[in-house]
């Protein structure tokens, strides 16, 4: 057992392909990914158009709904500040730094969590990039637990 954790802290302390690693630009990925996605989202929001719908018709009802704004914030634009912010948190390693996008993604996560339970249960209409988004959220909420918990023991960190 503490070869294969003094082989683990080796790679980490030689950039090599560890877990943490991965994990970590998997998160990158998946974060850019979100960020495209609320990055149109806010753009539509503020240029007052219609979201492109070609698979699920719900996307201007959610978009025009109440519940597309909280506190007069647009829920696109929290959306995008978080991918921001997650990405921002990746762009360093260490504990705090893990944990901050766990702590994010994890918010996220429960964040679209409720908007789709808002999209089935309250509108009555899926828009195709909300559940886009929250399914970026949701595997960056897996990856950065996973990414945290993966992380060498405090004895073999550089």
């Amino acid at each position: 057992m503490s070869a294969v954790l003094a082989t683990r802290g080796a790679d980490h302390e030689r950039g090599g392909w560890s877990a943490p690693r991965v994990l970590r630009i998997a998160c990158g990925a998946v974060a850019l990914i979100g960020l495209g996605i609320a990055a149109y989202l806010t753009i539509v929001h503020y240029a007052g158009g219609e979201p492109v719908c070609a698979i699920a018709h719900g996307c201007a009802v959610v978009q025009q709904s109440d519940y597309a704004e909280l506190a007069g914030v647009p829920v696109a634009l929290l959306g995008l500040v978080g991918y921001v912010g997650i990405l921002g948190s990746l762009a360093r390693d260490g504990e705090a730094w893990r944990s901050a996008t766990a702590f994010l993604s994890l918010a996220g996560f429960g964040f679209s969590a409720w908007l789709t339970y808002v999209e089935i249960a309250k509108l009555d209409a899926i828009c195709i990039w909300c559940v886009g988004s929250a399914v970026c959220m949701t595997v960056l909420a897996v990856l950065s637990v996973a990414r945290v918990l993966s992380a060498p023991p405090p004895a073999l960190r550089g």
